[in-house]
């Protein structure tokens, strides 16, 4: 899978399982997504949904999907996979597929995904991915993953997380601001190098938090139970 982020989650199994599979708490912390609808099923079958992600105020890009998962494996980890397809001229992204991976540990829940997809738009469209989509898909999975830790861990709600990440970076855009406009060069560029280096604040999410490449390197392989699922 070409795109893989990882994080360590302190909180209960089930708790984490039902964040991120119902689609009334998954929507709520994860960026690449504004709702996510189960469709009818029948017992034993995978299950379908439709989902959709506002890209601007009057503007959604929307797609379908199958899913399934495995919550009884014997070493007490749990995993999902999914296939996702959008015909939405719009949307940048035709097709792709991924995994989530839930694996108990000492220190919390290893909570990983890897997954990857086949932009659209021709010899345009591959440029486009790998300069800016993919980049942001990846930080945005990341930041995503970092904010559902805050709201395990700590409580936090998404919308309050969110809104702690936009006033932080509204603060070091002013104080940008203000150092270029008052300060000496120097002491402008010094505030600039802190408000680009420095981490956010413990409460608010961060993309940097998250691994952006498998522990050994060379991820493991996708589950088994992605090859039971026929293209959505």
């Amino acid at each position: 899978m070409s795109l893989y982020v990882e994080t360590v989650i302190r909180t209960e199994m089930d708790e984490l399982w039902a964040r991120t599979q119902e689609p009334a708490q998954h929507q709520r912390w994860d960026l690449r997504f504004t709702t996510i609808d189960h469709l009818p099923r029948a017992d034993g079958e995978p299950q379908r949904f439709r989902y959709a992600t506002r890209v601007l105020p009057f503007l959604s890009v929307a797609g379908t999907g199958i899913s399934a998962g495995e919550r009884h494996r014997p070493d007490g980890s749990r995993v999902s996979a999914l296939r996702f397809a959008s015909a939405h001229p719009l949307s940048l992204l035709a097709e792709g597929s991924g995994y989530w991976r839930y694996v108990p540990g000492p220190d919390g829940i290893r909570f990983l995904t890897g997954y990857d997809y086949r932009p659209r738009w021709g010899r345009f469209g591959a440029l486009a991915d790998r300069l800016v989509f993919r980049p942001l898909m990846g930080w945005g999975t990341a930041w995503s993953f970092d904010r559902l830790r805050l709201w395990c861990e700590r409580g936090t709600p998404p919308g309050l997380a969110l809104a702690r990440a936009l006033g932080e970076t509204a603060l070091r855009a002013l104080l940008c601001a203000v150092a270029l406009a008052c300060a000496p060069l120097g002491a402008a560029l010094f505030v600039l190098a802190a408000a680009l280096l420095l981490p956010p604040l413990p409460g608010t999410p961060a993309a940097r938090r998250c691994l952006r490449r498998p522990p050994g390197r060379t991820a493991a392989p996708a589950p088994r139970l992605l090859t039971t699922l026929e293209p959505s």
